[in-house]
């Protein structure tokens, strides 16, 4: 019997998932978007996946979950923000056994899940994508998704592991922690440093981390989001420092998603990667001015695109 898969949020890292998967014969794979274009394209002519890897598969997508039925697996790709919404237009495909994992930036999406679905799995990746058009993503470059059970759903590790295998046999490179914390809090700190100071500078990803100012304030950051971790008791797996200098050394002058964000008026996710790291820190008693510094800046911005005045 085939298993079932649902991408809640086929944008740019949910395309790429969704699309390497969609290549294996006993997976069906479902996508649910809510941008009719998008998914009217890769109806019309199947999803495209181009940079790091060329092809293009065929699945099913729509914008109406109904369609969509109970699913084994769902992969969270939704912007932060859009996770509440997505989850209480999805929980029915994942039944009373569908595990979703979060592979979204920040703090809070797998709670936000976890409220709906029975079994969450938390994720983080560094892999790069973009959305060229309608039924077509950008793919920059490969690297490792950290999955690991959200412990208060008491997800079994097995069915991360059984995740883990899906996705690996599509050609991802998929690492199976049994707690995924620290995966998930180096890339939270990462984010906290590039995400903002792109937006505010805009600065593509190389450039900032060349120009000694924007990579001091991102060694400043990187400081404040490892000392809430310690004091958390989490022990970061890798160090952010190196994740920076991977996006920086990747071809093309590639836009930090807040940046994009930025650029498009659209509201940022920062509220669920500085917001969340402040907010912590200042219940630890934990120094996090600069986090907390750049979230009301970005804020402050995203509030002067409705109320100027």
């Amino acid at each position: 019997m085939s298993a079932k898969i649902c991408i809640v949020g086929c944008g740019a890292l949910g395309s790429v998932i969704g699309a390497h998967v969609a290549r294996l014969d006993d997976v069906e794979v479902y996508a649910y978007d809510v941008s009719r274009e998008h998914v009217l394209a890769i109806r019309e002519s199947g999803l495209r996946i181009s940079g790091a890897i060329e092809f293009k598969v065929k699945l099913h997508a729509t914008t109406e979950a109904k369609e969509i039925p109970v699913c084994d697996f769902g992969i969270f790709a939704t912007k932060s923000l859009h996770t509440r919404t997505a989850v209480e237009q999805t929980a029915h495909i994942f039944g009373s056994s569908g595990a979703v994992c979060s592979v979204q930036n920040g703090l809070g999406n797998e709670e936000i899940i976890a409220g709906r679905v029975r079994q969450v799995i938390r994720g983080a990746t560094t892999m790069a994508a973009h959305l060229i058009g309608p039924g077509h993503a950008g793919f920059e470059f490969y690297s490792d998704l950290w999955i690991g059970p959200f412990e208060p759903s008491g997800t079994p590790f097995e069915r991360v592991q059984e995740l883990a295998d899906l996705l690996n046999r599509a050609g991802l490179r998929v690492v199976p922690l049994q707690d995924a914390r620290g995966a998930q809090w180096t890339k939270l700190i990462f984010n906290s440093a590039v995400n903002p100071v792109g937006a505010l500078t805009r600065l593509h990803h190389g450039a900032a981390h060349r120009y000694p100012p924007a990579s001091a304030l991102y060694e400043a950051l990187l400081q404040e989001g490892e000392s809430v971790a310690k004091a958390l008791g989490i022990t970061l797996h890798g160090d952010p420092r190196e994740m920076i200098a991977e996006g920086a050394s990747a071809q093309g002058k590639r836009k930090v998603s807040m940046l994009q964000d930025i650029l498009a008026h659209r509201q940022t996710e920062v509220d669920f990667i500085n917001g969340a790291i402040a907010d912590c820190g200042e219940k630890l008693g934990i120094p996090v001015p600069l986090n907390r510094a750049l979230w009301r800046l970005l804020k402050g911005l995203e509030h002067s695109w409705t109320d100027p005045a």
